[in-house]
């Protein structure tokens, strides 16, 4: 067989397989989330008395609901002492003067409130946490995006997972507030419970490593630090920074009975630009993370845990390379006919 024809085939096949392996993999995560434990885990120990929590909002021009984020954080039942609010505010748009004029109020109302806003929108929302991570009063940090709504009892039911040194985070699963508006936010609702119910207590649960989702969660400023901070090299800092947070001795946990509501896109396009950046970001990450992951000492498992996670979007250009390619392979295979005169073209 001549060399072009070997070379489409040995790609062709070599795809199929790498696509097989990540269908095998799903198919293996379903499983094992059946076999798991039913339950959370329980935190280690109960703080004496509240630790001081620094709650993280960043935002970029979101006018109409970054009021209600503020109230909804200043509504967080925890002690005014011991809670500080930082609006991470790069917005270029009236957010500005809405956001300070709310966090004026609050603080009138006695709470410890801050407007940190940015000009220069250098490393986007890695670069507005970590800026606001070196001021930030608290050990503990709670990371909530605009459109999140936590509930008053979240400090409640996570803080106290940081009595156990070893946590560098805890991730709530999100919920929806607006999951009946129709056809399409139904539909996403179903794909994001299949990440947060089954892929991420699954891993949770069995010891993997697994990503923070990088809102509706808490992380220990000190596992920060020793991860090396907030990048900004991928558009997934969130799943960046958790990573290397567990390869550096660390574990998360994942909380799937403490939710934390939140709002679906409800149009296509911006369905089409999150999943995209995501995707993107998962990628760049699966980049940047495969040298540290496979240079750890890890077990195997874990390691191909991580490489399955984090290059589990790759199956996507293969499936549509090998849909372009589907017909000259059929033809090679033939042998004879109208493949005969394509296997002369390739030769």
């Amino acid at each position: 067989m001549p060399f072009a024809q070997t070379l489409l085939l040995t790609i062709y096949y070599g795809l199929l397989g790498l696509v097989s392996a990540v269908m095998l993999y799903r198919a293996g995560l379903i499983l094992r989330y059946f076999l798991k434990p039913r339950g959370d885990e329980q935190p280690k120990a109960r703080f004496d008395e509240e630790p001081m929590v620094t709650v993280q909002l960043p935002v970029f021009n979101e006018l109409f609901v970054v009021e209600r984020l503020l109230e909804t954080v200043a509504a967080l039942d925890w002690p005014k002492d011991k809670l500080e609010i930082q609006l991470l505010d790069d917005s270029t748009d009236d957010t500005v003067q809405i956001s300070a004029a709310k966090v004026a109020e609050l603080r009138r109302r006695g709470y410890d409130a801050v407007h940190l806003h940015r000009t220069d929108r250098t490393g986007y929302k890695a670069g507005a946490l970590r800026e606001a991570t070196g001021v930030a009063k608290g050990d503990l940090l709670a990371v909530f995006d605009a459109d999140f709504v936590p509930r008053p009892d979240f400090l409640r039911q996570t803080v106290d997972y940081f009595t156990d040194e070893s946590v560098a985070f805890v991730q709530t699963r999100w919920s929806y507030l607006n999951r009946a508006y129709g056809f399409l936010t139904q539909g996403m609702g179903m794909l994001m419970d299949g990440h947060f119910v089954l892929e991420q207590v699954t891993r949770s649960r069995g010891g993997y490593l697994f990503n923070f989702n990088g809102t509706g969660g808490i992380w220990r400023r000190k596992a920060i630090t020793d991860a090396g901070g907030w990048h900004d090299d991928t558009i997934c800092e969130d799943t960046d920074l958790s990573y290397r947070a567990q390869l550096g001795g660390y574990r998360g946990v994942f909380l799937r009975d403490v939710d934390c509501p939140s709002e679906l896109p409800v149009q296509i396009t911006a369905l089409k630009s999150q999943q995209h950046r995501w995707a993107k970001g998962l990628t760049e990450c699966f980049f940047k993370l495969m040298p540290m992951l496979w240079k750890s000492k890890l077990p195997l498992r874990k390691k191909l845990e991580g490489s399955f996670h984090l290059g589990a979007n790759l199956a996507f250009p293969a499936s549509h390379f090998m849909t372009v390619v589907a017909l000259p392979v059929m033809l090679v295979r033939m042998g004879r006919g109208a493949g005969g005169e394509f296997a002369q073209f390739m030769d």
